[in-house]
């Protein structure tokens, strides 16, 4: 076991994890609240936006930016925004019935169920559009903002998350193999996560150097938590999670359990996660909060 993982005091990570979770909820509803949207348009997106997601990869964005610069500054807190309406997009577009068709997420109804399907893909494509025009019109430096969208549209777009969920459809009721697994879950997954850890660097003032080992560990913290995601689905109740269990099972979905087992999962989570705290040995202690991060990810309940 990673002699990290005895310094990390899970409750108050949990804490730290819930300042930061709050403050973007926040920042979330003074954006919305400045937007001139269609009244009706305007609370959808207020309901997806406001049902208690963790808010890993925004905090990870925050996080990130405070190792490099010090300190959270408006830049940051804008892309952290951006990236949970992305992530949050992704979300109510994969509930609809032509993806996983799901009721529940984060313990409410789907966008589809709590107002209708048409509604819900427009409030994904309403979501994804709007992550952009802040990152334009919000960030204060030209080359700062197009790096910042950049990155996110590489991330999120048919190079990194599209290209995932497209893999992952394909890969219902067929034969898996762990190669095929890693490809879905880095695309799908760890590459918002690796965007989170390189626009948080990008706002920081970063060094190459210094983005690159960020989103090495951006990566494997993102694999990580797909597969302990992929083990919980297998292992939680419905209540845990906020959304429906056993489904991965059930529309037979390439997933680590499925293909190399629980116990060969587990330990290729622990391995990830000892990696990802390796890559941080450069930033010293400065980085311990993204090293509880990467430990904490292992003991997800939710």
């Amino acid at each position: 076991m990673n002699t990290y993982l005895s310094i990390v005091n899970n409750m108050d990570f949990n804490a730290l994890l819930h300042e930061k979770a709050e403050f973007i909820n926040h920042t979330l509803a003074q954006f919305l609240a400045s937007q001139q949207i269609n009244s009706e348009l305007k609370e959808t997106l207020k309901y997806t936006l406001g049902t208690p997601g963790k808010r890993v990869r925004s905090a990870l964005v925050l996080w990130c930016c405070e190792l490099l610069s010090g300190q959270i500054n408006r830049n940051a807190e804008i892309a952290a925004a951006a990236i949970e309406m992305v992530h949050t997009y992704s979300l109510v577009h994969d509930d609809l019935p032509a993806m996983d068709d799901d009721d529940l997420r984060r313990g409410f109804p789907t966008c589809h169920k709590a107002f209708d399907e048409a509604t819900a893909i427009l409030t994904g494509d309403a979501l994804l559009t709007l992550a952009f025009e802040i990152l334009a019109k919000e960030v204060d430096e030209p080359t700062i903002a197009v790096k910042l969208i950049g990155q996110l549209a590489q991330d999120a777009g048919p190079g990194g998350m599209i290209a995932g969920q497209m893999a992952d459809l394909r890969a219902e009721n067929g034969r898996g193999s762990q190669e095929l697994l890693e490809y879905i879950h880095t695309n799908k997954t760890a590459k918002m996560f690796r965007c989170a850890a390189v626009m948080g660097a990008i706002c920081g003032g970063a060094a190459k150097q210094q983005i690159d080992s960020l989103s090495e560990y951006g990566l494997k913290i993102g694999l990580g938590f797909q597969i302990a995601d992929d083990i919980l689905d297998v292992n939680a109740s419905s209540e845990q999670l906020g959304k429906t269990v056993g489904k991965d099972a059930k529309a037979a979905k390439c997933t680590y359990p499925a293909v190399v087992g629980i116990e060969k999962a587990r330990e290729l989570e622990q391995k990830l996660a000892d990696e990802a705290v390796a890559v941080l040995e450069p930033f010293g202690k400065k980085a311990d909060t993204l090293r509880q991060l990467a430990m904490g990810l292992l003991e997800r309940t939710k």
